[in-house]
């Protein structure tokens, strides 16, 4: 079965290695941190790590608070999402139903 070639990964994390990023969990937690390690996984070593609270009246919504948990192992299967912090900008869902209609 194995024929000597290793798969290459269709993530792209060694480009982000020392540069923050933004870790989005499965449950909805959110995290921000430097990239310090990663394995093929995906688990993540983040440092200088801070939490993103949620609202305690919907838990779907981010806060603006946060909580700094320092350095964290995330594991791969918790991570839905990682993206660099540099260039990231929050837009309106644009398949929200309007409160119009």
């Amino acid at each position: 079965m194995s024929t000597g070639q290793r798969r290459e990964s269709i993530l792209e994390l060694a480009k982000l290695m020392d540069s923050i990023v933004r870790v989005k969990c499965l449950g909805g937690r959110e995290l921000q941190g430097t990239l310090r390690g990663y394995d093929e996984l995906v688990n993540l070593v983040l440092d200088d790590c801070d939490e993103f609270l949620r609202d305690p009246e919907d838990s779907e919504r981010i806060t603006d608070k946060s909580r700094r948990l320092g350095l964290v192992v995330v594991r791969g299967t918790q991570v839905s999402l990682v993206s660099p912090q540099d260039g990231v900008e929050e837009i309106a869902n644009p398949f929200a139903a309007a409160d119009g209609e």
